[in-house]
């Protein structure tokens, strides 16, 4: 990979945390007036359109993105990631952004984790160590002996925890699946699941969140877009820490936006859980090296 390739992947990679930050903004204005289900359910149609468009324009068509090796594993991806949005989305209105991004920042120090079980990777004392203070970095985030106990505080760490595990199955799948397969199944299943679930929850909505909802959709389909260009053109682990500027973005739109504050205790928290995230990224790709 050459220096243009990699400041072009970097670029694309900052405009994906961008894109994907300012879709949790909306997700958590209109989920904050509508049903979460009927939210995520809307935003799957439109992707489930852009995962077709993408797939008719790859070799064999949507025919071949229809005969993935991995079938089962594919469709429990999407739906897993759809109920991971959910989750997500849910912690926004409850925790807002700034904390709710904080925890979730942790899923790469779950991804290094859960790599071992799921994968098969064998996982090195050095990671190990990295993991265990990332997670040290969560605990000073959910303060210790108060908010550590309430459930709502745990909501973006179970959706790190399901972010992680779709991330180490899209690797497993990554053995006998193109990526624009993934992909199309990703969008597929998650839209199918949603509607089936979302159609329950249905409420009429004012013209100004219907655009609202334009622009969450344009949203979700660009991020998704612009990380497949990133990754593209650089490789995924040169470009990877710059996804961790979705937490800066996220933490400026909670403040000056919602109105939330960053607590003294979440700010130290997340420098250590993105700390301990980059260290585990690196130690990984010093592995591949070898």
């Amino acid at each position: 990979m050459n220096e243009q390739n990699f400041r072009l992947g970097a670029i694309l990679m900052t405009a994906t945390a961008f894109v994907f930050a300012m879709q949790d903004g909306i997700s958590r204005h209109l989920a904050g007036e509508y049903n979460v289900y009927m939210v995520v359910m809307i935003r799957y149609w439109f992707f489930a359109a852009f995962v077709i468009a993408v797939a008719a324009r790859r070799t064999g068509g949507i025919a071949a993105a229809l005969r993935p090796r991995y079938p089962l594993l594919q469709i429990f991806r999407g739906v897993l990631l759809a109920a991971e949005i959910c989750v997500m989305v849910t912690a926004f209105t409850i925790l807002g952004l700034v904390e709710s991004h904080a925890v979730f920042t942790c899923y790469p120090l779950l991804v290094a984790a859960l790599s071992g079980p799921v994968l098969g990777e064998k996982v090195g004392w050095r990671r190990w160590t990295a993991i265990g203070i990332g997670f040290l970095g969560v605990i000073i985030i959910l303060e210790p002996g108060f908010r550590v106990f309430a459930p709502a505080a745990l909501i973006p760490l179970l959706a790190a925890f399901m972010f992680a595990l779709y991330g180490l199955l899209t690797r497993y799948v990554a053995r006998g699946d193109r990526a624009s397969v993934s992909f199309f199944w990703t969008g597929i299943s998650g839209a199918v699941v949603m509607t089936a679930v979302g159609l329950f929850h249905w409420e009429p909505m004012v013209p100004r969140d219907w655009a609202w909802m334009a622009l969450l959709c344009c949203t979700a389909a660009s991020a998704h877009w612009l990380m497949i260009k990133a990754l593209e053109v650089a490789e995924a682990s040169a470009i990877q820490p710059f996804a961790y500027l979705q937490l800066v973005f996220a933490t400026a739109l909670g403040m000056t936006v919602f109105g939330e504050t960053l607590e003294t205790n979440v700010a130290i928290g997340a420098v250590i859980v993105v700390a301990a995230g980059l260290f585990t990224l690196w130690r990984a790709r010093v592995k591949a090296a070898d």
